[in-house]
């Protein structure tokens, strides 16, 4: 991975970490001053908002993790699956959020329940996403059993040499 590449994904991360970080704090503001009109239950999404901005923070920082891996190779190893654990959970936990403000949205979509319906297959993609990383890991877990392999070998070749 060339120096560019990781330094462009670096700025998206941090640039992407900053603006959860803002969201979040603007959230935690509404919660303090801005009182509920009625019209939609605001504590609860803006509770909501808060969580589903931790979780894609959480992802951010092991593909922070894991870039830095790549960049010294070290990414084939078994540390790596600490953070590709991590990104799993959080697109877990960022579709069950996604399915909490379904829910909490659900009963005001009564006329149009299309919206409800859309809403729930968006929330099956982003647990897609979490199916496809999770083969992404098996992957990783093949490529890391090669690496020790070939190690194993290369060191009975030292021996015999």
């Amino acid at each position: 991975m060339g120096k560019l590449t990781v330094r462009a994904l670096r700025a998206v991360l941090v640039v992407v970490l900053a603006g959860t970080v803002f969201v979040q704090a603007l959230m935690v503001w509404a919660l303090a001053t801005d009182p509920e009109d009625g019209s939609l239950p605001l504590t609860p999404l803006r509770v909501i908002t808060i969580l589903g901005m931790a979780s894609v923070q959480v992802a951010l920082v092991c593909v922070w993790r894991l870039v830095t891996m790549v960049r010294r190779g070290t990414v084939f190893s078994h540390a790596a699956f600490r953070y590709v654990d991590g990104v799993i959970g959080a697109i877990v936990a960022a579709a069950l959020v996604w399915f909490a403000v379904t829910v909490i949205i659900a009963p005001g979509q009564r006329d149009d329940p299309g919206v409800t319906v859309i809403m729930g297959g968006v929330g099956l993609a982003i647990l897609g996403v979490a199916l496809i990383v999770l083969v992404l890991r098996m992957l990783l877990a093949q490529a890391v059993a090669r690496d020790v392999e070939a190690a194993q070998m290369q060191a009975e070749l030292d021996e015999v040499i």
